[in-house]
């Protein structure tokens, strides 16, 4: 089975419980729903919430949820205990982040080859192309660097790699993982890793403890709306309302 989880928590640093924006007349964690709603290869779909708000508003749209422990420091976390509470234990996890409301539904399908073409890979996720030094050096734009064969290096809040000498095309992380079970729980029962606490980004403790990610470059266009500011959310309904 695979299943898609949105891990979602009520605070947040910049936008107090920002996956309950209003984006148009749904919240942002409602968009993200739908959007799995729409993938070919997820078998179920769930919310893991850290509070009760949030299942409340779930539910309310006819979604489905679980309450997850405050103390998680990280969506991998959240998942990997929401997913522990499925009655059948899933192949396949698909981490979806809830405050990416423009996600395309056959980026989950992307995410999801790798794993499928291969038995020995064990997580993967998604990058694109930057197109905008703004956007290059926005700490809130995550960026990684993979090696020949598609692998991620690093990933940082800095813009990397540097262009001292040459042009050199820089690409977005797109917030998105894929795991087996097995590897996301044993990546969960890790303790958080030095780079992990210091860039505040999840995917640094798999790299940290020497495991391997597999970095699809999506096919699908991607707005780059990535909702950590308020200045993020506005673009975000106003992108919303002129698309409408």
């Amino acid at each position: 089975m695979i299943v898609g989880i949105i891990p979602a928590r009520f605070g947040s640093e910049e936008i107090e419980c920002k996956v309950l924006a209003l984006i148009g007349e749904k919240p942002m964690i409602q968009h993200v729903y739908e959007a799995c709603e729409k993938s070919n290869l997820l078998e179920d779909i769930m919310v893991a919430a850290d509070d009760i708000r949030i299942l409340d508003i779930v539910k309310s749209f006819g979604g489905k949820g679980v309450l997850t422990s405050k103390s998680h420091i990280c969506g991998t976390d959240r998942v990997a205990e929401a997913s522990r509470s499925l009655s059948i234990s899933p192949s396949i996890v698909v981490n979806v982040q809830a405050d990416e409301p423009f996600i395309d539904a056959e980026m989950i399908d992307e995410v999801l080859y790798p794993l499928q073409k291969n038995e020995e890979e064990v997580m993967s996720t998604l990058s694109c192309l930057i197109k905008d030094r703004e956007s290059f050096k926005n700490p809130f734009v995550v960026k990684v660097v993979t090696d020949l064969s598609g692998y991620a290096m690093y990933f940082s809040r800095s813009p990397i790699p540097y262009p001292r000498r040459e042009k050199y095309g820089a690409w977005r992380h797109i917030g998105m993982y894929c795991y087996r079970y097995n590897f996301l729980q044993k990546i969960a029962s890790l303790k958080p890793s030095l780079l992990e606490l210091t860039e505040s980004l999840e995917q640094l403790r798999v790299l940290d403890y020497g495991f391997k990610i597999k970095v699809v470059v999506s096919n699908k266009p991607y707005p780059g709306i990535c909702v950590n500011t308020p200045q993020d959310l506005k673009l975000a309904q106003r992108y919303y309302a002129e698309r409408s």
